[in-house]
């Protein structure tokens, strides 16, 4: 028997010997992934037959390296029930597509199967989990772990190997389309959820890759998207190795430490270099400083994009793979791999290199020894009900309570007629958020269903849509005052949507295409991959909508279904209470309907500062400390809601800082030492509920300039009424050190004010110094 095909053989001496048997052709065959999976297949009846596109691509790459995105289903796709692949026929077809690859290549080597996991699986019947946006504001990186294990059993049940996470955007301009896609706009909690996804997905070791409820994981986007000049999708990052280290990789290199199997390049630059061509990004940095093994791939037709530096396919393909890339999403420039070896721009040992790379993740996943999946499992795995309840709690938990005037929430029984408004009162496709699948008829939950679920059984539930969400039509308006003035209390629903319609124009790579300006744009799209905003107030005419709701005089609560922080100045004015519930999912309604009622006590706290305006971005709540007030003259500087912020039912009372040193030299913090710093939380209201206490550190006289704040840990924990509990940190060098004037990540002197309470803003404060010696 070949070593390759032996199960007993270790991993690396298959690696070696199937790599010694492949041609040109093949090596350069399993460097492509260059087909839309849903082109693949076609539909007949009841029955799947493969395309001649699909087997005129095995032919071409005597085999396959990959394939993205044979179950996806969306507009851009154009796949959908009538003729897509539902859970029940989806392990069928990936087997059918396997076999038929492994059948016809001469050593056969199968193919990786990828699919789209942004917040939960986009295909057919695959659940949808609240965007990350959302998971961030749970402030519970564990519970979102749990919710991706389920969402990764279900996807290699239908025969799918590789899910593809977004994880590493930070968010610093919400202007950004694509915001929704971060968990937040602080290195530390997105690390925290980047490494509980990992490991949610992929198990603790690389090695349970292998069993049947485990995917391999590619975190998106390495790196710096969030920060691009203008909020513009895939603009310049204007940054520098410092600001590069300090923000946006730590996300990417506690994923790697936990883990991940793949990593997928981002399309834009840093300070001139694409990241597909960035050499010390991908390779000084991701793998000889970190020790990576795994593979990179490319975003979808990226490297096509560097001819604008090369000017031929063949160079392209040679910059990308020289710089670190290792497996292509749909462009041209890696079909002529093979080509730029002849031309003598690629050396063969750099292809070898690759593909050593995606032939060791295919062995893994096992899929040498085990290629088909149980053609019965995904009647047993897809949209359990388990998932199911682990998937509301992580909306309940993402639902932040921004304002309570007069405690008007939870809705009181004599609330006996509820008018509900707004333009995302009843749409569930607004709640979902983009890269989102065909949805079931009748499946999920909108924000009315969850209301008129959750309220007593007398209370009048009204629904008047009011406006769109920029529609600028007037012609639901007046229903909509009317409505608020016969109602005792009024829910308005208001935000945006990344809701794509089959009927709209996307780019190549599946970017939504929504033209400049309102004027004959039926679209109702202000968000998702391709919908920057210059300006982030409410579209349309919902400012126009509370003016005229509250005018009314009825009590208003206002709920939003966002996904990114808009501009809600005005209504914070006019309403009593605000819900942040952003896109919430497929379960959001009822977590939402639960939250106004009392049956469950708001817990999440922003991941992401809210700005008053677009004006005055950047808003991030941990910028650089300029030695002197930061004012405006026409504006507070300061954001509308701060990062950390979150209301809750009940109150919590936290006592004085306890440091278990004033002191700590920095040779001891290279030995290990550490401090410890503790605070007791009380609960002091009359429900149960969860606070997320948060430290933070702002340092001085260390050499650089530092930020205002840094957030350095945090604990989520629940206290019934009365109840007391100490909560304790460990501060030791990888919280206390900084990237320092020659580029060392380590320890310096200087003065460090640690905070802890309940948001960046509301903190109690203790002194620590760090010392040269003892």
């Amino acid at each position: 028997m070949e070593i390759y095909k032996s199960a007993q053989a270790p991993i690396e001496e298959r690696v070696r010997d199937l790599l010694g048997r492949m041609t040109l052709k093949e090596k350069v065959g399993q460097l492509n992934q260059r087909m839309y999976g849903w082109n693949a297949y076609v539909k007949q009846g009841d029955r799947f037959e493969l395309t001649e596109e699909f087997k005129a691509e095995v032919a071409w790459g005597s085999g396959m390296g990959a394939l993205y995105g044979l179950f996806r289903s969306d507009p851009w796709s154009g796949v959908h029930y009538g003729n897509g692949i539902t859970a029940a026929e989806s392990a069928k077809v990936a087997n059918q597509v396997q076999r038929y690859v492994m059948e016809h290549s001469r050593l056969g080597i199968p193919v990786l199967l990828t699919e789209e996991c942004p917040h939960g699986h986009q295909a057919l019947d695959g659940t949808l989990l609240p965007v990350n946006l959302a998971a961030g504001a749970t402030w519970n990186p564990a519970l979102l772990a749990q919710a991706y294990g389920f969402a990764a059993a279900e996807i290699r049940s239908r025969g799918a190997h590789v899910g593809l996470v977004s994880a590493l955007d930070i968010l610093h301009d919400p202007r950004w389309g694509r915001s929704e896609e971060c968990y937040s706009e602080d290195p530390y909690l997105a690390a925290r959820f980047t490494e509980a996804v990992v490991r949610g997905m992929q198990g603790e070791r690389l090695e349970q890759l292998a069993e049947t409820d485990k995917v391999a994981v590619v975190l998106k986007h390495l790196c710096a998207q969030g920060t691009a000049q203008g909020g513009r999708n895939a603009g310049p990052a204007p940054i520098g190795e410092r600001e590069l280290r300090e923000i946006h990789l730590p996300a990417a290199k506690a994923g790697k430490e936990a883990g991940a199997a793949a990593f997928m390049a981002a399309y834009n630059e840093i300070d001139g270099v694409p990241c597909h061509a960035n050499e010390q990004l991908l390779t000084g940095i991701l793998r000889e400083e970190w020790g990576f093994d795994g593979v990179v791939m490319a975003d979808g037709c990226a490297i096509d994009r560097l001819l604008a530096l090369t000017g031929s396919h063949e160079s392209a393909a040679a910059l990308a793979l020289a710089s670190g890339v290792d497996l292509s999403l749909w462009d041209k420039a890696f079909t002529t791999l093979e080509e730029a070896v002849y031309q003598a721009l690629v050396p063969e040992p750099d292809i070898d290199r690759a593909v050593e790379r995606v032939l060791r993740l295919k062995f893994r996943l096992g899929l040498f020894d085990r290629p088909y999946v149980n053609e019965n499992g995904p009647i047993a795995v897809v949209g359990r009900p388990e998932f199911r309840e682990v998937n509301r709690q992580v909306a309940l938990e993402s639902a932040v309570l921004l304002k309570n005037e007069g405690g008007l929430l939870p809705i009181r029984k004599k609330h006996r007629r509820i008018a509900v408004i707004g333009p995302n009162a009843d749409q569930l496709y607004n709640q979902l958020g983009d890269y989102t699948s065909v949805q079931r008829e009748g499946s999920g939950t909108t924000v009315l269903a969850g209301i008129r679920m959750a309220a007593p059984a007398e209370t009048d539930i009204v629904y008047a849509k009011g406006c769109g969400i920029r529609d600028r039509s007037e012609e639901g308006l007046a229903e909509a005052v009317e409505a608020a003035k016969s109602a005792d209390l009024c829910v308005l629903v208001l935000g945006g949507s990344s809701a794509r319609r089959f009927d709209g124009a996307f780019e190549s790579n599946g970017e939504a295409i929504v033209p400049e300006g309102d004027a004959g744009n039926p679209s109702e799209m202000d968000c998702g991959e391709g919908v920057d905003l210059a300006d982030l107030s409410l579209g349309g005419l919902q400012q126009r909508l509370v003016q005229e709701v509250s005018a009314t005089g009825t009590p208003v609560v206002a709920v939003l279904i966002q996904g990114r922080p808009h501009a809600i100045t005005e209504v914070a004015q006019h309403c009593g209470a605000v819900l942040c519930a952003w896109y919430p999912g497929p379960e959001g309604g009822a977590a939402v309907g639960q939250l106004l009622f009392g049956q469950a006590n708001p817990s999440g706290k922003l991941p992401v500062s809210i700005p008053r305006s677009a004006a005055q971005l950047p808003v991030y709540y941990n910028q650089k400390d300029p030695g002197r007030p930061r004012v405006y003259v026409d504006m507070p500087s300061a954001p509308l809601y701060p990062f950390g912020y979150g209301l809750s039912y009940t109150a919590f009372e936290y006592g004085e800082i306890r440091l278990s040193q004033r002191k700590i030299s920095v040779a001891e913090l290279a030995k290990g030492g550490q401090i410890t710093a503790a605070v007791r939380l009380k609960n002091t209201g009359e429900c149960t509920g969860a606070e997320t206490v948060q430290l933070y550190i702002s340092a001085r006289e260390s050499g650089i300039t530092r930020r205002l704040a840094e957030l350095k840990g945090f604990r989520k924990l629940e206290l019934a009424p009365g109840e007391e509990r100490e909560v304790t940190f460990h501060l030791g060098m990888e919280e206390l050190a900084f990237w320092n004037r020659a580029m060392k990540f380590t320890a310096e002197p200087c003065a460090v004010r640690i905070g802890i309470g309940g948001s960046s803003q509301d903190l109690s404060h203790a002194e620590l110094r760090i010392t040269e010696s003892v």
